[in-house]
């Protein structure tokens, strides 16, 4: 974690807390932590969970924001949420290319480019998600994927635009396996020096690189100690008030 960056703490609840669960979850969470300084906590919850969210979390300094959203503003798209519909509900951001949404929708990472843009033009903070697969990893192919997911994800994005990246090995999600910290390091450190080809200095240091794969309440310390990790992206453990406020509260 660098001192000069606000460390970020995101949880994304995937098909999880429907509007009752999300209620809850959020009057608990929001008496927890109070007036929150030094830290950005940003929630994700379903769609049809986020007007509760929004209507639970006005007037804190917490965040929430889409799972997803389609690049065009309203058509005949059914199923897709448009970006202009997040905004109105008062999202502040929006996660793009979670690897579920590649792995297991079969999302592209020139369609993913497009929903960063749509995401910016839309006054929302596109979270774009990269990661590789067990065997991208085993064939010593992690950087050129994760290279390539960059190139394709941010190509349309200005260096002075607002975005996050989240590194998120696929073979670390939900399966209890966790980077190590050497491990997800050497690939933020990557992603920063990618930023620095791509959009100068000044970006690099400025754009947070959150991790995301089986971040617990027992590993985060050691996470968040790492130079080029300034935040995650969690699935499970955001699911609880308790372990999430850990999280939120992690000492590095």
């Amino acid at each position: 974690m660098n001192d000069k960056r606000t460390p970020v703490i995101a949880g994304n609840w995937k098909m999880n807390l429907g509007p009752s669960d999300a209620r809850a979850f959020c009057i608990e969470l929001r008496a927890r932590l109070g007036d929150l300084r030094g830290r950005r906590v940003i929630l994700f919850p379903p769609f049809v969970s986020l007007p509760v969210v929004a209507d639970e979390l006005e007037r804190t300094s917490i965040e929430f924001g889409g799972q997803n959203l389609y690049w065009e503003g309203k058509g005949a798209f059914t199923g897709e949420t448009s970006p202009l519909f997040l905004r109105e509900l008062g999202c502040s951001t929006v996660l793009v290319g979670h690897s579920e949404r590649r792995h297991v929708f079969g999302e592209k990472d020139q369609e993913c480019g497009r929903k960063v843009r749509a995401a910016l033009d839309a006054g929302l903070v596109p979270v774009l998600c990269c990661g590789e697969k067990l065997e991208d990893r085993e064939a010593g192919d992690t950087f050129q994927v994760v290279r390539l997911q960059l190139k394709y994800g941010l190509g349309k994005v200005k260096a002075e635009e607002a975005f996050l990246v989240a590194y998120e090995p696929v073979w670390a999600i939900g399966t209890g396996r966790t980077a190590t910290p050497e491990q997800a390091q050497e690939v933020h450190a990557l992603i920063r020096a990618w930023l620095g080809e791509k959009f100068g200095d000044e970006a690099k240091e400025r754009i947070p690189v959150l991790y995301g794969g089986s971040v617990k309440p027992d590993n985060v310390d050691e996470l968040m100690a790492r130079p080029d990790i300034d935040g995650v992206l969690v699935g499970g453990a955001s699911l609880k008030v308790d372990s999430f406020e850990r999280l939120v509260r992690f000492q590095a």
